[in-house]
């Protein structure tokens, strides 16, 4: 086991008084408190890797039961977290699943409803309780997702700006307007429906994730609706990851996904778009295109349509 921390973190800026008990340090067992679910009906899954620090600051304002999917950290995250929080689910995985972690968290959730956080975001007070009354008034309601407010400014994320004017019309009777895409931190589902259509796909390992997802929830017949009552709070790290690298791995996965679900044309324009931002990229899709090519299947003409609007 990994030795305690030896700082107390500062509570992240907009969040409750501290979780931490005057003389106590993270890392000890029964040393943090959380407060009461707010409803039993959502799981927060969070996943995680080597980032043991970041959760002991996010972890206790999470207002429902907790399952924190740890993608093989090395900094002792499951033992530091599992004794500091006794009240949350610690799943340890022998490998790095990348966003295919939050599949198992899922599988093990025993409430109709899954919220997904990572581990430097939360969903702000009453968020989870009103989700659930919106799955609860809507049984065709696969995912809905909430508006992102960044950092201790609470700057509106652009994602959750297009959203709000996504020209996508809502179905008769759905709660918000319909969406195509998603930030995966800020997204509640219907366990069912997740399920139903296999979750995220694990060999797109992480960045970008969210597309196929989104695609492949709305061919299998569930609304997915955006709602700005929901909100979450991200407190993203300063940059220090490989950018490159990301950019790599995005641009594959875009290519990947338009091989998976469009039509050809998609397919050219994404293939140059790879060409042009990320060369390296196409060796990752080299690798995997038997696999592509195996599971492609085309959209249905409506949901096709839907992207396209999206795009222009």
């Amino acid at each position: 086991m990994s030795a305690p921390l030896t700082v107390r973190p500062q509570p992240l800026p907009g969040t409750p008084e501290a979780a931490w008990p005057p003389g106590t340090l993270p890392g000890t067992p029964g040393a943090a408190r959380r407060p009461e679910p707010e409803t039993t009906r959502v799981t927060v899954v969070v996943a995680t890797r080597d980032r043991r620090e970041r959760l002991f600051e996010t972890l206790p304002q999470h207002r429902g039961p907790v399952i924190l999917v740890d993608n093989a950290s090395t900094d002792g995250s499951p033992d530091a977290i599992g004794g500091a929080f006794p009240d949350v689910e610690v799943v340890r995985l022998d490998r790095n699943l990348g966003a295919a972690a939050r599949n198992e968290g899922v599988r093990r959730a025993g409430t109709p409803y899954v919220a997904f956080a990572d581990d430097d975001s939360f969903w702000t007070e009453g968020s989870l309780a009103r989700a659930a009354d919106l799955f609860d008034a809507h049984p065709r309601l696969g995912l809905v997702t909430g508006q992102v407010l960044i950092g201790e400014q609470s700057r509106l994320d652009p994602v959750s700006e297009a959203q709000a004017a996504a020209p996508l019309s809502a179905p008769r009777g759905a709660p918000g307007p319909s969406v195509l895409g998603f930030l995966s931190c800020a997204v509640v589902v219907r366990r069912e429906a997740f399920l139903q259509v296999g979750g995220f796909e694990p060999r797109l390992f992480v960045y970008g994730e969210e597309a196929l997802l989104a695609m492949d929830l709305t061919t299998a017949g569930w609304w997915l609706c955006y709602e700005p009552s929901l909100t979450v709070r991200h407190f993203p790290l300063p940059a220090g990851r490989d950018r490159s690298a990301r950019r790599r791995i995005e641009s594959r996965n875009r290519l990947l996904t338009a091989l998976l679900r469009r039509p050809p044309a998609v397919v050219a324009r994404e293939l140059a778009s790879t060409v042009r931002d990320s060369p390296a990229a196409l060796w990752d899709v080299t690798r995997s295109l038997p696999w592509a090519l195996r599971s492609r299947h085309r959209l249905p003409p409506a949901v096709e349509a839907s992207l396209t609007r999206l795009e222009k």
